[in-house]
Order: C-alpha cells, then sequence, then structure tokens
C-alpha cells in the first residue's frame, strides 16, 4: 500500500441483525471516543527499530500494520509494503534534520516484526514472509489471530488473513483485488506451513465489487467475525462499502466453514450484501478496524470525502452485521514533526490493537502516514527522504458511552 488509494474509501448500506446476531446482548450501549493522545512510547519503539544499522536485511519502514499477540506473550506485527536496510543520519547529505534511507533500499510487498515480552523489537523473519503467487501478482497480510490446529486441538497456529492482488492499469495502479487467503504460520517458530485460498474474486467482472476479507478479525462467543471492503471509491463515490463474514473457532484455514452476510442470514451461495456505506457521508476505507468494548462494537476508519486524507472518524453497533451508528465527530492524528504540510501527507489504515491496552482501558490505534504523491517514483523519493513518513504512528483512545 506504498501509494494509498483505494485504502482512503466508503459506503451505508444497513440490516438489522437476528436477535441470535446480537453479540453485545444486554451490554449493548453506543460508545465513543472521549479522549486521545500520542502514544510516543510505541511510535518509538518502531523508531528505533527502524533506524537501526547493523543489518541489511530488517524492516527500516512499511504499512499496512496489524498485530496479533502470541501465547508466549510477543506480539507479531505484520506489514505489507516495506522497505529493508539501513538508514542514515540525521542530517541527511542535503541537510535535512531527519533520518533518510538510500533510494536503492530492497523493497518487498510484506514483512512481520517480532516483539518481546519486554515490548522491545527483536527481529524480522525474513521477508517477504508470504511469496508472490505468480509473476505480477502479491500478498498483503492483514489480520491475524491465534486458534487450535483444528477444533478441539490442544496445538496452536497463527492464521493471518492475506490479501492477493496483481498489477493494473487505469484506475487500478495499485492492485487489482484478486482474493482472499489465510496462511498459517507454526509456533513457536512462526514457520510458514502454507496457504489456502478462501474466497476467489477474480471471477467478478468488475473490479470495483470485488471483496477481499480480514482488513480486522473479531472474536465473538462462537465465531470470528472476519470483515472486509471493496474498493468501490470513485469521483462520485467518495467511500467504499463494509462487509462482514463469519467463520466457527478454529476454522478460518477452511473454506467451507466460512459463511456471508448477505443482508437476511448468513449464507454461501447468494451474493454478500454491505453493512456499512451509502456512497457518499457513510462508508469505511477499505482498511479499516473493529474491536468490542464492554459488549459493543466500534468500527474505526478514514472518514469520507475529503477528510478521508486526514480524519479518523467511528461508528458503533450491537452486532457485527449492524445496524452500524456513525460517523461520530473525527479527530486528525498528528503527523511526523518532519515541516511537510498536511496537504502534502495522508493518514490511512487505521487499525486497532486490543491485545495491547494501557493498563487503564485506553485502547491502542495505529495508522499509517505516507507522502501524497501520484507519481510512483516521486512518492517513494519522499518517503526516503524522511523515513518517518512511511512508519506506523500510535494513539491511546478512551472509549466511554455516548449517545
Amino acid at each position: 500500500m506504498l501509494l494509498l488509494a483505494a485504502v482512503l474509501a466508503g459506503t451505508l448500506f444497513t440490516a438489522l441483525p437476528e436477535q441470535d446476531d446480537r453479540e453485545g446482548g444486554a451490554a449493548c450501549a453506543p460508545r465513543k471516543v472521549a479522549s486521545w493522545t500520542a502514544d510516543q512510547r510505541t511510535t518509538g519503539e518502531f523508531a528505533r527499530y527502524g533506524n537501526d544499522a547493523s543489518r541489511d536485511d530488517d524492516w527500516s519502514g512499511g504499512d499496512g500494520t496489524h498485530s496479533v499477540r502470541l501465547p508466549d506473550g510477543r506480539v507479531l506485527w505484520l506489514f505489507s509494503d516495506t522497505f529493508l536496510g539501513k538508514v542514515h543520519g540525521p542530517p541527511n547529505l542535503s541537510g535535512q534534520p531527519h533520518a533518510w534511507r538510500d533510494t536503492t533500499a530492497p523493497f518487498v510487498r510484506n514483512s512481520a516484526v517480532v516483539m518481546g515480552r519486554s515490548g522491545r523489537l527483536e527481529r524480522t523473519l525474513p521477508a517477504p514472509l508470504f511469496a508472490d503467487p505468480a509473476a505480477g501478482q502479491w500478498r498483503w497480510p492483514v489480520a491475524a489471530k491465534v486458534e487450535p490446529r483444528s477444533p478441539g486441538s490442544s496445538e496452536q497456529v497463527v492464521r493471518v488473513l492475506l490479501w492477493t492482488r496483481a498489477t493494473g492499469t487505469g484506475p487500478w495502479i495499485y492492485g487489482l483485488p484478486l482474493a482472499t487467503e489465510v496462511a498459517t504460520l507454526s509456533l513457536p517458530d512462526l514457520r510458514l506451513e502454507g496457504t489456502v485460498r478462501v474466497s476467489d474474486q477474480s471471477g467478478v467482472k468488475d473490479p470495483a465489487e470485488r471483496v477481499l476479507y480480514g482488513t480486522t478479525a473479531v472474536d465473538g462467543e462462537e465465531y470470528t467475525y472476519v470483515f472486509g471492503g471493496n474498493d468501490g471509491k470513485t469521483a462520485v463515490r467518495p467511500a467504499s462499502e463494509a462487509y462482514v463474514a463469519r467463520v466457527p473457532h478454529g476454522r478460518l484455514a477452511e473454506p467451507g466453514a466460512w459463511r456471508y452476510w448477505d443482508g437476511e442470514g448468513w449464507s454461501t451461495g447468494r451474493k454478500a450484501a454491505p453493512v456499512l456505506g451509502d456512497g457518499e457521508k457513510k462508508g469505511v476505507g477499505s482498511a479499516y478496524t473493529v474491536v468490542r468494548d464492554e459488549g459493543t462494537w466500534v468500527l474505526f476508519t478514514m472518514a469520507a470525502g475529503a477528510e478521508g486524507l486526514s480524519t479518523i472518524t467511528s461508528y458503533w453497533s450491537c452486532a457485527p452485521n449492524g445496524p452500524w451508528h456513525g460517523p461520530a465527530k473525527g479527530f486528525a492524528p498528528p503527523l511526523p514533526p518532519d515541516g511537510a504540510a498536511r496537504q502534502s501527507t495522508a493518514v490511512y489504515n487505521p487499525q486497532a490493537h486490543p491485545a495491547l491496552r494501557a493498563d487503564d482501558g485506553r485502547l491502542l490505534l495505529s495508522y499509517d502516514v505516507n507522502w501524497l504523491e501520484s507519481n510512483p517514483q516521486a512518492a517513494q523519493a519522499n518517503v526516503s527522504r524522511n523515513v518517518s513518513l512511511y512508519r506506523p504512528r500510535f494513539l491511546r483512545l478512551r472509549l466511554v458511552p455516548g449517545d
């Protein structure tokens, strides 16, 4: 996702949930963001690790930030487009007061970084972790969770959802959506065992109607709810649509176990129906996040329209399939202190990390920052001149009952 585009989008259709889908139960109530503060500690840890010049093959910057807590207390961080290699400075040769990387630095489509139990980033797994499925195609990792190798098994593995994309032209210069896959990593060594395709969208004629799942995955009482979206954002539709599937616990890697919300129920044969998005003021970016907070489902996304370049907003619901209420008043998270004007940068891909909540209950939310540039070479040059422009930044959010 180095070059932003579909990640800043959204649309709304709501469907009343069946009674047994009201996962929040009596505890469900409106939720809103009461306050937020920059989390300098986590942001600084990624800066420290990325600036370490001792190796040529480790992470120095990336986007698409997702995380999963491992059974032994470590955290696995997953990234989409990633720079590897050494970082120099500051200052750089032009006298700019920030660290920089060579324009020849290695670039891969995905990576994974391991954080120790102390919160210190320790190592980058061999990158790319998920090989390209074919020439002109690549894989972006999204949500991940630890689950039994099979239902009832005492052995645990990590399931990583993957978005498969292919080189495109015209409006699809950032990649044609192809499929959703699930990869299995062994524990504790995090060795890739294999991948399985759970939703093939290559047969959908209009790429704007293809739905990829895995931007976030949330546990319910019996199911894992896997949220997804399309890339339907256009000049006249400033937002994309949100979709949701559900899978019994322990069966993410079984395509036949997936059921998709079709507007009336959970099925495999009928066309999936959006749960959020009206094509104008309500909707999501194709990369958004959902958490459960005291019985309520809370969704964070970039705002629809022009605000989607800078502003994060939220919705709430008593069930994963809606109805979703909102959007709430948004907020603009801080940019790196690099002197760049906000109009030259973009904020995108807000992602919650519920396993890393603070002791006082505040939620950890990451967001990515990129140089706003239609020319790929110019964008890459700018994020190389200032490495802080292509690393995750973090906030601590306090959620409280809303109106």
